[in-house]
């Protein structure tokens, strides 16, 4: 396996983009991996339109960040982030939102769909640290955090009831928050999707890891990359939208794959 990598990369630079499969050896579930429960998540459309959708949204994400944010990078996030320091990588495009390329040490990551650590107000623009907002809702809702519930993977708790819990408005101007990331249904904003692109021309190859590249955002890379015939690598557990357009398919887990290819480059 280690082998067939290598052969295929040389001594290229990589361009590395990375999926859910990457962080669940940190204790965060996928959407699409090979077991995973079918998940229906929030729309932006819904989020915004309606005030028991936002009241059900932070509700659960009140209690998943309680757990999230003590997640750890695990051996990808940090070989990665070795990688990158000594120059072998040429960019790292990351679909998660969790920002463990970023506490692993990682220089430079491009958080194509946000930060789930960041708060954002819809109707003023304001930014803001979760770590605030989640003091706040703690005051306003105490004890809540402490409710049992299966873990989603973007971060928030599977509960029933929510209609207790109180929201908090923007300090700013009183509005609607909401993290930082990309909602299904909601656009990547242009400059970052353009910053990707301009990765990808210039690339000598690209590695997927850990994304089935369901959605259009993570597979449209990949699909510039087979334009320009550079070499692509894809790994991850079970079948991928991307699997006609690489080079190689390693239907495999990610830290132990990169395990090997390092310790045999």
């Amino acid at each position: 396996m280690d082998d067939q990598l290598m052969d295929v990369l040389g001594d290229r630079r990589w361009l590395v983009l990375t999926g859910a499969g990457v962080s669940t050896d940190s204790g965060i579930p996928d959407y699409r991996g090979p077991g995973s429960p079918v998940r229906t998540p929030m729309t932006y459309q819904e989020f915004v339109r309606e005030p028991e959708a936002r009241q059900r949204y932070w509700a659960r994400a009140h209690v998943g960040w309680s757990r999230m944010r003590t997640a750890e990078p695990n051996a990808t996030h940090l070989l990665l982030a070795d990688l990158a320091r000594e120059g072998r990588l040429s960019g790292l495009i990351t679909q998660n939102v969790d920002g463990l390329h970023t506490r692993a040490g990682h220089p430079d990551v491009i958080d194509l769909h946000g930060r789930i650590d960041r708060v954002i107000c819809l109707d003023c623009g304001r930014t803001s640290p979760r770590a605030e907002l989640h003091e706040r809702l703690s005051r306003l809702n105490p004890g809540y955090e402490q409710r049992i519930g299966e873990i989603a993977p973007d971060g928030d708790v599977v509960l029933d009831d929510t209609a207790d819990f109180r929201v908090a408005p923007c300090l700013a101007c009183g509005g609607r928050l909401k993290p930082d990331v990309v909602f299904f249904g909601e656009n990547v904003p242009k400059d970052r999707v353009a910053r990707c692109f301009a990765l990808v021309e210039e690339a000598e190859s690209l590695v997927v890891l850990g994304s089935s590249l369901h959605v259009m955002s993570g597979l449209r890379f990949v699909r510039a990359a087979h334009k320009r015939g550079i070499p692509i690598v894809i790994v991850n557990r079970g079948t991928t939208r991307g699997d006609d357009l690489a080079t190689l398919k390693l239907d495999a887990g990610c830290a132990e794959t990169l395990t090997a290819a390092v310790s045999v480059s």
